[in-house]
């Protein structure tokens, strides 16, 4: 979901630390922190960034934002500041010895086959294949398993950089046409056209200003639904705000201003609008959002009636609704509705009040991610401490079978339609690449359907679980991951992940710069905070709005579990985490300070009073609250990570990243962020800001920056936690088929 600034001035550190003060009198001191520095080494010479007159009051409580112009990405004084913090972090990163060591190094490790889930429409298949070094991977069609594939869109002919990404993609129910949508250098802001599928070729259709959107097709091929916000100013569509979106009608063919407006709420600026046509071709289901709360309203219309009217079904934002299927009028859904951890009910059209919803699958132990209906039955898959488990039932609910799986992980895929007698999934771990596997419904039976091969041994590395307790005595889990035989001798440097937030689960997975980190001996811990999903709705709303210091504290005892049962050490533990793992790594930094030896917030939320203020950022109130309210404004000052840097403090090696084209979480947040911290910090600890061009959130970035990224990032810890050299050449590990059984 969801920045960084500074300079050395004394008269506004001492404005500043009078604020830390009137803040702490009011809401209370945080733990006690470190507050001296090593003096080794040289201070580095930060870019001086000007300080304005910018005092905001909040509810009686007057707030400094010295650093507001770094707000504006567009003016040249921002754009000054953002050349001259580059500079600085270049050639920090350039003096480190290891650095090109480790970027071969992932250049090897990134350079296997990677595949995504096979789907069928239309009596074709459609997948996606990456080489290994392809910056954007490659969409591929056929008409049988056995048939040779062919290339039906590859991205990386959209942009020399690869700074052009495929961001979704639709077939039409007869086979002949795929609408996809693109986006350019990581904005959320995509672009939908159409291809003929048949000869390759785009037919004339362009449609614009599309955002969060699905792509729905009706069941005759001859148009799709998808939303849309209205044009923005070219000069600020990576900043302004985005409100009242919009559900359209498109037709082959014709042009967008011909577009069919389908369903507007100019009441409610906030909702926002999926569309889902059913496989039957009779319905269209509109699920309405408000905010990034999974709290849906849901809508439908009949399509079979020329004059059908769009009418509700769920008219209320008190639960999750995620569609399944329908059986003529009787809808599936999967809700979180007296469920928190979701069961799956039926509801008729005919009857649609909740006294005559029908329970076919009730809420059990374990918490329920997705279901499919698929060979008339339903195939869903739970996370039993955070760990994937498929189960199949018929339509009455009744077990039928458990599906195989090679080991412990994550599996995602399933799809297809209600009497397909295949689908096909996908398998990973943190020590397994990911796998593809094709599943006979009617037998049970699964078979590899693609499998890469990377150049290590599975066999060298152990995953555990652990358990800890947090500060309130919540019992949370934490994956670790490293080579067999770790010396419990706290000398390992180690690197702690995290997310908590907005339901997201972290389950595992495999990726390359994680497996690049072991290798250097590192140790890789994946923390399941409060916040996520994991164990569901009320696991979730534990971590969120006045309850959100649960999720830090959470990220603070696995840290202190890992120091004190010595798999690490504070000097060099490392902490890290993207978009709202960015607040929680900020958050964790400036509480403890003393806890970690380096830092990295990646495209990180930090200013949690003006957030809402930019592109969808309001959405995010629904987990974090809003400085407007004066309950919520005393609990997020209090942790907020720009607000909560106290000058004179040593913290940790810091490296901050955002992105030039990131209108998801703006990079204004890691500016400020970064000025504040670099005039905060006490003694030699860089604070670095790495601002990455023609990129964004995250979403499509081409491989070739993702590893310059990920070796910078190995890089700094390498010097921030003092690790020893990186072999230069690649490891004698033969290819290895790492699919953890058949």
């Amino acid at each position: 979901m969801p920045s960084i600034p500074q300079t050395n001035d004394y008269t506004m550190l001492m404005r500043h630390a009078t604020l830390v003060a009137a803040l702490v009198a009011a809401f209370g001191a945080g733990p006690a922190i470190g507050q001296t520095c090593a003096a080794d080494g040289t201070p580095l010479a930060y870019p001086v960034a000007k300080k304005v007159d910018q005092t905001d009051d909040y509810h009686g409580t007057k707030v400094a934002d010295p650093y507001r112009w770094l707000e504006d990405a567009n003016s040249q004084e921002t754009k000054a500041w953002v050349d001259a913090e580059n500079k600085v972090t270049q050639d920090y990163l350039a003096g480190i010895p290891q650095r090109e060591a480790i970027r071969q190094r992932l250049t090897e490790l990134w350079n296997y086959e990677r595949y995504s889930t096979p789907y069928k429409e239309g009596g074709r298949y459609f997948y996606s294949r990456n080489d290994g070094l392809q910056n954007q991977a490659v969409l591929y069609t056929m008409k049988s398993l056995s048939d040779t594939p062919r290339v039906l869109l590859d991205p990386n002919t959209l942009a020399a950089d690869g700074t052009v990404a495929l961001a979704g993609t639709a077939v039409s129910p007869d086979g002949r046409l795929l609408a996809y949508s693109t986006a350019a250098s990581g904005s959320d802001w995509n672009e939908i056209r159409v291809r003929d599928i048949d000869t390759g070729k785009d037919l004339v259709d362009h449609v614009r200003w599309v955002k969060f959107s699905s792509t729905a097709w009706t069941h005759d091929g001859k148009g799709f639904f998808y939303s849309r916000y209205d044009a923005p100013q070219e000069a600020t569509k990576l900043a302004d705000v985005n409100y009242f979106q919009k559900l359209y009608y498109h037709r082959i063919g014709t042009p967008q201003d011909a577009d069919v407006l389908v369903y507007d709420r100019p009441d409610e600026k906030e909702w926002g609008f999926q569309a889902m046509t059913t496989d039957d071709g009779r319905y269209l289901l509109i699920q309405a959002t408000k905010g990034t709360a999974h709290k849906y309203r849901i809508f439908y219309k009949d399509l079979s009636k020329p004059d059908g009217k769009v009418l509700p079904l769920i008219d209320n934002f008190e639960a999750a609704y995620d569609f399944i299927d329908n059986v003529g009028p009787v809808f599936y859904f999967a809700t979180d509705r007296n469920a928190p951890r979701k069961r799956i009910v039926a509801i008729d059209t005919r009857r649609p009040d909740e006294a005559a919803w029908q329970t076919v699958v009730p809420e059990g132990q374990q918490t329920l991610v997705s279901s499919h209906m698929l060979n008339n039955q339903l195939v869903n898959e739970y996370l039993a401490d955070a760990k994937s488990v498929v189960r199949i039932v018929d339509l009455k609910g009744k077990p039928v079978r458990d599906v195989a799986l090679p080991g412990i992980g994550s599996v995602s895929g399933f799809g297809g339609k209600r009497g397909d007698g295949e689908t096909f999934f996908s398998f990973a771990s943190y020590t397994v690449p990911t796998t593809i596997y094709r599943l006979d419904l009617k037998t049970g039976k699964r078979s590899v359907f693609r499998q890469p091969k990377v150049r290590f041994d599975p066999d060298d590395y152990e995953t555990r679980q652990q358990f800890y307790t947090s500060k309130d005595g919540t019992r949370v889990p934490m994956f670790i991951v490293a080579k067999k035989g770790l010396k419990l001798d706290g000398n390992n440097p180690t690197y702690l992940y995290g997310y908590g937030g907005f339901n997201i689960s972290l389950t595992p997975g495999f990726s390359p710069a994680n497996l690049a980190w072991m290798e250097m001996g590192g140790v890789y811990v994946v923390a399941n905070l409060r916040g996520g999903g994991e164990y569901g709705e009320s696991w979730h709303a534990s971590g969120t709005r006045l309850n959100k210091q649960n999720v830090f504290d959470d990220f603070i005892g696995a840290a202190e579990w890992l120091v004190a049962n010595k798999v690490t050490s504070p000097a060099k533990l490392a902490i890290g985490g993207g978009s709202n793992g960015g607040l929680l790594v900020g958050a964790a930094m400036t509480q403890r300070p003393d806890l970690f030896g380096a830092a990295i917030p990646q495209v990180g939320v930090m200013d949690m009073l003006r957030f809402h203020k930019f592109t969808i950022g309001w959405a995010w109130t629904s987990d974090y609250g809003s400085s407007e309210n004066a309950d919520e404004f005393k609990a997020l000052v209090k942790y907020s990570p720009l607000h909560n840097l106290k000058p004179g403090t040593c913290y940790p090696a810091t490296m901050i990243t955002t992105a030039d084209h990131d209108d998801r979480v703006v990079p204004a947040h890691s500016f400020k962020f970064a000025a504040t911290a670099q005039a905060a910090q006490a003694g030699t600890n860089p604070v670095l800001i790495r601002i990455d061009t023609k990129a964004g959130h995250g979403a499509g970035k081409p491989t070739s920056k993702q590893i310059e990224e990920v070796a910078d990032r190995w890089g700094f810890l390498t010097r921030a936690l003092k690790m020893a050299p990186v072999a230069t050449a690649a490891t004698n590990a033969t290819a290895t088929v790492a699919s953890g059984g058949q």
